[in-house]
């Protein structure tokens, strides 16, 4: 086993088994919480993990009529009965068209082929047009809910403990708290070295149009970015009542992958650092990522699309309107998504979000009292790139669809294409590329998740720990089942390297109790540095190397002079 020696039997297997409150015990045998606002009961106990559930909690109003597009509110006060959170709600989904073709595309072309024309991709009717797919019942507006999993020992205690707090991703317009995995595993490898473990917390947020709508008009009576107050209240919810079971409101670490992990630095950033602390100590960012959006005139175009799609003219005339018709016009909006993009997600809005976090970040506006720890993989851009980039000016035609200010700046447009991402196609440029489909991959992984880590570890002073997900073919997403591995009869069974989930749980729970991951057994995780060193999560070893991300590239986009 080599590096791998310190993993027993019971820790690569992880499995976990949740029985119910009526297989385990009487309904009255499990805890309650007295939230002041609600009384809530754990909603099961897992008998192996040893740790208590406490699902759906209510952590805001339910923002529908008047609170829809608005700031989170706090809840009604609600004691006349126990709450037991048997009820699960999910945060109204959409999906872009574009998923059913890069199922499709990315297996090919990692098996050798490169030039793709659209009657190489079989699509049914539905997954080519803007027809809303059929709705999942747990999906409901009145979705802002949270989730509490706390190990026996740590809630009977008397001391507080650290605190692991999970952002979802799916590109703003997807995903909940509990759609990543079950935690089982990040508990069970919290609790080495007889450690009594974290408590883990996890929080729905609006998505898409009830989460993301920004720009001047929509300003004049709603709130921007609202998925961001979101995360925020339920972190400051945590700060409130985490104690109530056992956790340290001190010692509290956020971690997420994707939108989950861009959002997280729209939070370190936030205000540009002038509204005090945030409510965490820790951050892991894995695979931090967004689509930059600055442009108001991008921001009200997406707002008169989605009202025209309501067939309304006024932001007073949507809240009126039932769920039903929200979501739907959501969903088309989404579904007909330019490739790679998602409609929706973090934009500047002058408040939350002052300036894109790259450049808050060079300029020190931002919380600098956070540790921080993060994460990318190796291929990050392939997911959300066109197999119908094939040429110079294909490439040329989507940048500056998708930073329209290029149109007028032939000269930025020039440099990236020639100096930054040159047609040189023998492997010699940014991540090896050797062909236009690797080249428009290159840059999408900067532009959106690559940087975003590179910048995190700068502004720290590179006193930060990061990690290079590296285990073939290292797509992005791909590490979500290495996080929350449970064994590989379990649903994280994508798993094929079995000891780097080990140690990525190990890193993470680690991190969360210290501020450092690294712990005795485990290859040593180095400090980021002077020289870059990344934590190569490799196929054969774990090990030190120079971040490939780390580069001249990544220095100007932070700059913001592509809009």
């Amino acid at each position: 086993m080599g590096a791998f020696s310190h993993l027993t039997a019971a820790a690569v297997l992880g499995l976990s088994v949740v029985v119910t409150a009526q297989n385990s015990s009487s309904s009255a045998a499990l805890p309650i919480v007295d939230l002041g606002y609600a009384r809530q009961q754990a909603s099961s106990f897992n008998v192996t993990g040893g740790y208590y559930n406490f699902s759906n909690i209510r952590y805001a109003a339910p923002p529908i009529g008047d609170l829809r597009f608005a700031a989170p509110q706090a809840p009604s006060v609600n004691r006349s009965q126990v709450q037991t959170g048997s009820v699960s709600r999910i945060c109204p989904q959409a999906n872009p068209a574009w998923n059913a073709i890069a199922a499709q595309f990315i297996p090919a072309y990692l098996l050798g082929q490169t030039n793709f024309t659209m009657s190489d991709f079989n699509l049914t009717t539905s997954s080519n047009t803007t027809a809303a797919p059929a709705r999942d019942p747990r999906e409901s507006e009145d979705c802002l809910f949270l989730d509490v999993m706390v190990p026996e020992g740590i809630f009977n205690s008397n001391e507080q403990h650290p605190v692991l707090v999970w952002i979802y991703g799916g590109g703003y317009t997807a995903g909940s708290k509990a759609g990543s995995g079950n935690p089982a595993g990040l508990l069970e490898r919290s609790q080495t070295d007889n450690s009594s473990g974290v408590i883990y917390v996890s929080m729905n947020y609006r998505l898409g149009a009830m989460g993301w709508l920004s720009g001047p008009t929509f300003q004049e009576n709603a709130t921007a970015n609202a998925g961001l107050h979101d995360q925020r209240f339920a972190l400051d919810w945590v700060q409130e009542n985490i104690h109530l079971f056992g956790g340290d409101p001190k010692n509290v670490t956020v971690f997420g992958e994707s939108a989950g992990g861009g959002s997280i630095m729209h939070q370190i950033t936030a205000y540009g650092g002038n509204k005090g602390p945030v409510p965490f100590a820790g951050a892991v960012t894995q695979s931090p990522g967004f689509f930059p959006v600055v442009s108001p005139a991008t921001q009200e175009g997406v707002y008169n699309d989605f009202l025209a799609l309501l067939n309304v003219s006024t932001l007073a005339e949507a809240r009126r309107l039932p769920s039903s018709a929200i979501i739907a016009a959501n969903a088309k909006q989404v579904v007909a998504a330019t490739y790679g993009q998602f409609v929706y997600g973090p934009a500047v809005d002058g408040d939350f979000v002052p300036a894109l976090p790259g450049q808050l970040l060079a300029r020190g506006q931002f919380d600098k009292n956070v540790s921080i720890m993060t994460g990318h993989n190796a291929a990050e851009g392939l997911l959300f790139t066109s197999p119908f980039i094939n040429s110079d000016a294909a490439l040329r035609d989507f940048l500056t669809m998708s930073f329209p200010a290029l149109s007028y700046m032939p000269s930025t447009l020039n440099y990236i294409t020639e100096t930054l991402y040159p047609p040189i196609f023998d492997g010699s440029q940014a991540q090896n590329y050797t062909n236009q489909i690797g080249r428009s991959e290159a840059i999408l992984s900067e532009v959106s998740f690559t940087c975003n880590a590179v910048w995190l570890n700068k502004a720290y002073n590179n006193e930060t720990h990061a990690y290079l997900f590296n285990v073939p073919p290292s797509i992005h997403g791909q590490d979500i089942a290495y996080t929350y591995y449970n064994g590989n009869g379990s649903a994280s069974s994508t798993v094929t390297n079995v000891p780097v989930a080990i140690a990525m749980q190990e890193y993470i729970t680690e991190f969360a109790k210290t501020g450092n991951p690294n712990l005795r057994g485990a290859p040593f995780f180095p400090m980021y540095g002077s020289n870059a060193t990344v934590l190569a999560l490799g196929p054969r070893n774990i090990g030190p190397m120079r971040d490939p991300a780390a580069s001249a590239r990544c220095a100007w986009w932070q700059k913001g002079l592509f809009y």
